[in-house]
């Protein structure tokens, strides 16, 4: 599904990534956890092709097909997901017309009024499984919105959407137990009706994972993932934290 190897990037002429190398393979189910500045949001925006990173050499592959010279809208058409650490406020566009937008591509019929109130039923289902409001699809996107909200609605796009690849930024962050409790139980569902479907879990803590099995965790330091494992390297990261992989 997604092959990243010695992918290197910078920003503003600094650079980020210093050699990453990672393999997802179909319905498998990664958690990449580091330090804040370790380069884990730069990966997932150069996976999605945010303008402002440079790729300065490597590969990043999404179902064999190069990727890195791709625009987001490409991406996004090959079925890459990108469900934000802090979603943009759109004032004056509602939740609902911005997941029909999203939704309108070739394989989507979201036109006639019939096909409307059915695609409008569909959210309206995802959201009762996310206890969201039922106001929520007349709401200018993301505005007012609490930070759990905010995460749920990233959510609700990626299960609207059923992307191949699914890059979630700190989804945990910000949530309750009830609220990580919800999310989880969300991606559990999407991965049971998508088996094929896969992730990639950006995180600073394990507790996502008291709710979600993952196939492998890897460490991210200073730009480079330095260790991969089972879930035991993230309790091992919960009991001594990253100083154990952070150069002096």
């Amino acid at each position: 599904m997604l092959k990243v190897k010695n992918l290197k990037a910078s920003i503003d002429n600094k650079e980020i990534l210093k050699g990453v190398d990672l393999m997802v393979k179909p319905g498998e189910v990664h958690v990449l956890m580091g330090p804040n500045g370790s380069g884990k949001s730069t990966l997932a925006q150069v996976i999605a092709g945010h303008p402002a990173y440079k790729v300065v050499s490597g590969k990043c592959s999404v179902d064999s097909r190069e990727i890195t010279k791709l625009t987001p809208d490409k991406r996004a058409k090959l079925g890459i997901f990108l469900g934000f650490q802090h979603p943009v406020e759109v004032p004056g566009v509602s939740v609902f017309s911005f997941m029909r937008k999203a939704n309108k591509n070739p394989q989507s019929k979201i036109q006639n009024s019939k096909s409307i109130n059915i695609f409008r039923d569909e959210l309206k289902k995802y959201m009762s499984e996310l206890k969201l409001p039922e106001d929520f699809l007349r709401r200018a996107l993301n505005e007012g919105f609490s930070g759990g909200e905010k995460k749920r609605n990233e959510i609700l796009q990626m299960m609207t959407l059923k992307p191949k690849l699914v890059i979630l930024d700190e989804i945990d962050s910000g949530l309750d137990v009830d609220g990580l409790q919800l999310v989880a139980t969300a991606i559990k569902t999407f991965k049971k009706n998508n088996p094929r479907s896969s992730f990639v879990l950006i995180t600073h803590y394990a507790r996502i994972l008291k709710y979600l099995k993952a196939d492998h965790v890897h460490v991210m330091v200073e730009g480079r993932i330095v260790e991969s494992g089972t879930g035991r390297l993230a309790t091992k990261v919960e009991e001594k934290g990253y100083q154990v992989w952070q150069t002096v």
